[in-house]
């Protein structure tokens, strides 16, 4: 009994420790707010327009006892990126020591490339891949030395499929990958990693925006006769932001159940 009561006052994984999800109310960044709060992380819910979404997160997490504030900010905006930094440090006294580039965004209508428009291409590089440049200078600057710090950001496994419909979304993810390698290269030496997350078909809003059943259906058997749930990205989120994945960096990690 005495070890049990020991253990159930030892410090949680992430005690102390600051993170920023960007794109946080939502999907996939939703779950991964709420994995890094549950393991004693402090979080930063980012959003760029539901505030609803947003509140009502962070109201459930202090409902578990968990640390959490909602900051609104566009994310291919620089002074909003700065300005969501300065909020973290003043909500929690402390600069991030965790940094999740998770805001991204997808057209549901799939256009061949001879179809998309200029401005859904711009829609989707000022997000996906403007927006993770911002968030990613701003945690590459202002994460401290040596704190065990980290930096994920997304990409898609439609890297590797290479699917109709897809070529300018998955040309932000390439610049996301590309970018993130590098960067992580730069960082080492600070002691904080860099890596990216590549989910495969997720239950998502943005996964299920435009697809019919016929389309999903063939998914399912192309990835362990499932779609994936947010978990099972979140977790591989939570791994690479914690100590046992210090020495794992500039890494792409397609999380898809073998979907290809």
């Amino acid at each position: 009994m005495a070890a049990g009561s020991a253990s159930s006052n030892a410090p949680l994984p992430l005690d102390g420790r600051v993170a920023i999800v960007t794109g946080g109310s939502r999907g996939i960044g939703r779950e991964v707010c709420s994995h890094l709060a549950a393991l004693g992380a402090r979080v930063v819910v980012n959003y760029a327009s539901n505030s609803a979404k947003a509140d009502e997160l962070v109201a459930e997490l202090g409902s578990r006892g968990h640390r959490g504030v909602a900051v609104r900010a566009d994310v291919s905006d620089p002074d909003a990126v700065r300005a969501l930094f300065d909020r973290a440090e003043e909500a929690f006294g402390s600069p991030p020591h965790i940094v999740v580039a998770g805001a991204g965004l997808l057209n549901p209508k799939y256009p061949k490339l001879a179809d998309t428009t200029v401005e859904d291409f711009d829609a989707m590089f000022a997000v996906n891949v403007r927006g993770t440049f911002l968030v990613c200078r701003e945690a590459a600057n202002r994460v401290p030395a040596h704190s065990a710090g980290r930096i994920v950001t997304f990409s898609s496994s439609i890297m590797g499929t290479l699917l109709p419909g897809y070529a300018a979304y998955t040309a932000t993810n390439g610049a996301v990958e590309a970018m993130t390698r590098i960067m992580a290269k730069e960082v080492a030496a600070k002691g904080i990693t860099a890596n990216v997350v590549a989910p495969g078909p997720v239950r998502t809003e943005l996964f299920f925006a435009g697809k019919d059943e016929e389309f999903l259906k063939k998914v399912e058997g192309r990835s362990m006769g499932r779609i994936a749930e947010t978990t099972d990205v979140a977790s591989v989120v939570t791994f690479l932001v914690s100590d046992a994945a210090a020495w794992v960096n500039g890494q792409v990690i397609r999380v898809n159940g073998g979907f290809a």
